[in-house]
């Protein structure tokens, strides 16, 4: 499976950005798809996820409100509508997909990133 990012980029605070992942390959065994993110010398963190079979969604509580998490199941592919970005939102985003079949196991995969700079 491979995911690619697209999306990133330069925007001021306050605009907004739209991020998107397209899955492709054996995709069957991914239950769960979202967004991750990593600034400079901090941590990844979780920032919304989806789930591929129904609409759950979860969210980073800082970008509660600002932030949804969408997919379309027939293109394999995500979005991240990212609204209201605050210089804190800079990082490099990943897309994150993984799940379980009696098939494949546990699979875990990852984009290579796509980077998002809010000016201030």
């Amino acid at each position: 499976v491979q995911l690619v990012e697209s999306g990133g980029g330069l925007v001021q605070a306050g605009g907004s950005l739209r991020l998107s992942c397209a899955a492709s390959g054996t995709t069957f065994s991914i239950n769960n798809m979202g967004w991750y993110r990593q600034a400079p010398g901090k941590q990844r963190e979780l920032v919304a996820a989806i789930t591929v079979g129904g609409d759950a969604t979860n969210y980073l509580n800082f970008v509660k409100g600002r932030f949804t998490i969408s997919r379309d199941n027939a293109k394999n592919t995500i979005h991240l509508q990212m609204n209201s970005l605050k210089p804190e939102d800079t990082a490099v985003y990943y897309c994150n997909a993984w799940g379980y079949s009696d098939y494949d196991g546990g699979v875990d995969y990852w984009g290579k990133g796509t980077l998002v700079t809010v000016s201030s």
